[in-house]
Parts: structure tokens; C-alpha cells; sequence
């Protein structure tokens, strides 16, 4: 039962796509297990880039069967949207399958996600917008629109009209906003059933019995590490599981099918929307990370807050996923610098912490400990092997490696698909 998570170890972006991509080859099935399209991967394949937000990167693999999860929220008018962009560069995308138990973000779902924010001001999280907040949050208060409700009009305006009776109270009388007509989303939702009906299936029992006739299956997560709801820098954190554990209940599999699980992290540490970082860099160094490695979200068109390494933050993501492996991305990014900084610890209040804090006041007021390793400055984009690397780069790795508390097995020298030094076999 080769089962495998693959989900990032830092703030998310760290370039989970290009893992994912690298190993579709091998793999039969990739599943997206949580979040929506608030989560963006980019992948080369070529001369060609690929932005995909909610489907699954195995999309692009020929052989692979992508699918979305019970876990995930989806928007359909999104994705429908980015199956057509998809079939219109010549991508098959009709192995695509979706969870009849996934969740749909539904129009008022993104009217309350972008008048609260609003509403917060200076005390706004960052959210993108999109929904995914208030549609987990009506998945919690059973008040959630499934995949297969768009099947039974019935049970679909009885949901609608439950979920409305408060948010229509909410929206008029706390925001000052007009009330959204039960008959208008019901009607928008039941358009998309049959655009859909071709993908939805019983996804539980399909990747089981996959892993029962020994297929590969690569549980793929969206966001990162820092960004769990519940194992996050909380409440600057998304609003599902990206960690390990949330493969499981996301996608309907045991733990104890589970065989590997790999931690993406990049040489240096970004982050999108408001929360503690503390190795951003608000300088020359931080501009450069930022141009150099493209640090803009794929999903928001943001542009990436930038820091140096953070050994600490990738100590807790080694616990709390029960990391296997790492994939380390964008070494190449980080070629130029005579010196590179690495945070080995944090101070707060005087004291040396070597472990994440789980106080947020403490978090929010550490300050990074750093350890300057030595830089290189050799192109390092055709590297094929780890010895083809600078002597200096080498070193880093390995610094990155001893401190982190997990094997880097494999190492991303460039953008390209084909621009990755496996060191270890995932499979």
C-alpha cells in the first residue's frame, strides 16, 4: 500500500507542485485532501508554466488520476474555469474525480468572506476572498452544500434556505448589505450539476481500493505546515488541516496506510497575508529573495513577504507531520550571496528557544538567531547529482538537513521539471 503525503513544511508556496509533478510519472492517483482555491502550485513542464489552483497536479501527468477530495471546498464556477484552460492547451483532464462529499463554496459563502474581512480592518487575518473560511464554518454548523446535493433540488433549496435565514440577518442588518435571494443561488448552483456529473464519484472507496491492488496514491496538500488551522500561527492560519493528519479525515484513507510523508521546503522562507515571521527581511536581501525567486502567489497575485531559512520552524513541521523526507526547493535562488544567514533559534524576552513557541504572544515576539553559512556563487541550474553541486552549496544542504531532523532527498535546482537532484527515492 505505497500511500504517500506530500504538503509544504513552511507557510505554504514552497513548491509542492513541482514535487508533486516530479513524481506523477510513477504515481496512479493524486489527491487534493483540504483547502480550495485559495492554494496555488506552479509547475513547469517545459517551455510551458501551468498555474492550478484547485485541481490536483497529477493533472498534467498522462496515466495519473487526479482527484479532489471529501476534504477540499470547491468553487465550481472555478473550476470549471480551470478544467477549460486546461482542455484548450491540450491537457486531458476527463480522469479528473471529485468527492460527492466535498463541499461548494456558494456565492453568499464569498459575499461573507469579503464584507468580514472588510469589517476587521487592522485586525483582518489576510483571507483571499474566495470563501473557504465561511464555507468550512458552514460545514462545521451543518448548515454546508455538498457536490451531491446539486443532484436533489430539494434537499439543495431546504440547505440554501437554512443557510440564508442567517446570513441574510448578518448581511442587512450588521453590514449593511442587501439580501441574497434563496431562488437566484439555487438556481446559479443547479447549473453547474450536470458540467459536474461526469466527475463526481464515491472517491472513499475508489482510493482504497486502489491502495488495495497496490496502486500508488500521493495525497497532496495545499497551504503548508504553519498554515493549519489547528497546528498553525493561529488565527493568521487557513481554515483546514494541511498537516498529515488531515490526509486521513480529507480524503476518507487510515493512518495506517499511510507509508511516507514528505515535507516541501524552500532554501529560504516566504509567507502571503498578515502574521508573525520572524526572518522577514525588510531590505536589499528580502527585494532580492522576492525578484530572484519570483515570490508572487500564484492564487492572489501577491507578492510573497521573504526571510532566511528557518531551522526551527522546520523542527516542528518534522513532529507534527512525522515527516519522512524532505524536498528542498529554489537552492538555485540563493546563488550569489557571500554569506547565507540560517535561523538556528529564537530569542524572546532574553532567552534562547530552540523549539517553535506554542504561545502566540512569544511567537509574536521572537527574534531570529542566526548562523552564517558560507555562500557560492557557481550557476547551479544544470546540476544532476548532488556532487555537482558547489562544495559551499553542498554544505548548506547538509547544515539544512542536520538541523531540520529529516533526510533531503531530493533537491530543486531550477523551475523546470526536469531541473531536480534526487537524492533518495519517495517510492
Amino acid at each position: 500500500m505505497p500511500a504517500l503525503v506530500l504538503l509544504g513544511a513552511q507557510w505554504g508556496d514552497e513548491g509542492k507542485g513541482k514535487a508533486t509533478d516530479l513524481l506523477g510519472g510513477s504515481v496512479d492517483y493524486v489527491v487534493r485532501y483540504q483547502g480550495g482555491n485559495n492554494a496555488g502550485h506552479t509547475v513547469v513542464v517545459g517551455d510551458q508554466k501551468y498555474a492550478l489552483h484547485l485541481l490536483p497536479s497529477g493533472i498534467l501527468s498522462p496515466g495519473c488520476t487526479p482527484v479532489i477530495g471529501n476534504g477540499v471546498v470547491v468553487d465550481p464556477s472555478v473550476l470549471l474555469s480551470e478544467l477549460s484552460g486546461l482542455n484548450d492547451r491540450g491537457v486531458d483532464t476527463s480522469k479528473l474525480l471529485i468527492s460527492g462529499n466535498a463541499h461548494i463554496i456558494t456565492p453568499y459563502n464569498v459575499t461573507v468572506d469579503k464584507v468580514t474581512e472588510r469589517f476587521l480592518g487592522k485586525r483582518k487575518i489576510g483571507t483571499t476572498g474566495r470563501g473557504i473560511g465561511p464555507t468550512y464554518a458552514d460545514k462545521i454548523n451543518r448548515v454546508g452544500i455538498r457536490v451531491q446535493d446539486l443532484y436533489d433540488e430539494s434537499i439543495l433549496t431546504q440547505k440554501v434556505e437554512a443557510a440564508l435565514d442567517v446570513k441574510n440577518q448578518m448581511l442587512t442588518k450588521l453590514y449593511n448589505r442587501r439580501a441574497i435571494a434563496v431562488g437566484q443561488v439555487v438556481e446559479e448552483l443547479l447549473g453547474y450539476a450536470d458540467k459536474l456529473a461526469p466527475y463526481v464519484a464515491d472517491t472513499v472507496l475508489v482510493l482504497n481500493e486502489a491502495l488495495e491492488q497496490d496502486k500508488v496514491v500521493l495525497f497532496e496538500g495545499g497551504q503548508g505546515t504553519l498554515l493549519d488551522i489547528d497546528h498553525g500561527t493561529y488565527p493568521f492560519v487557513t481554515s483546514s488541516n494541511p498537516t498529515a493528519g488531515g490526509a486521513c479525515t480529507g480524503a476518507g484513507v487510515g493512518p495506517t496506510k499511510i507509508s511516507r510523508v514528505i515535507g516541501i521546503l524552500k532554501a529560504y522562507t516566504t509567507r502571503v497575508g498578515a502574521g508573525p515571521f520572524p526572518t522577514e527581511l525588510f531590505d536589499e536581501d528580502g527585494e532580492a529573495l522576492r525578484r530572484i525567486g519570483g515570490e508572487r502567489g500564484v492564487t492572489t497575485g501577491r507578492d510573497r513577504r521573504c526571510g532566511w531559512f528557518d531551522a526551527v520552524i522546520a523542527r516542528y513541521a518534522t513532529r507534527v507531520n512525522g515527516l519522512t523526507d524532505f524536498f528542498l526547493t529554489k537552492l538555485d535562488v540563493l546563488t550569489g550571496w557571500e554569506q547565507i544567514p540560517v535561523c538556528v533559534a529564537y530569542e524572546i524576552d532574553g532567552r534562547r528557544v530552540e523549539e517553535l513557541p506554542y504561545s502566540q504572544t512569544d511567537f509574536h515576539h521572537a527574534k531570529p538567531v542566526y548562523e552564517m553559512l558560507p555562500g557560492w556563487s557557481e550557476d547551479i541550474t544544470g546540476a544532476k547529482s548532488f556532487s555537482d553541486l558547489p562544495k559551499n552549496a553542498q554544505g548548506y544542504v547538509k547544515a539544512l538537513e542536520e538541523m531540520s531532523g529529516a533526510p533531503i532527498s531530493a533537491i530543486g535546482v531550477g523551475p523546470g521539471r526536469d531541473e531536480t537532484i534526487q537524492i533518495n527515492s519517495f517510492l
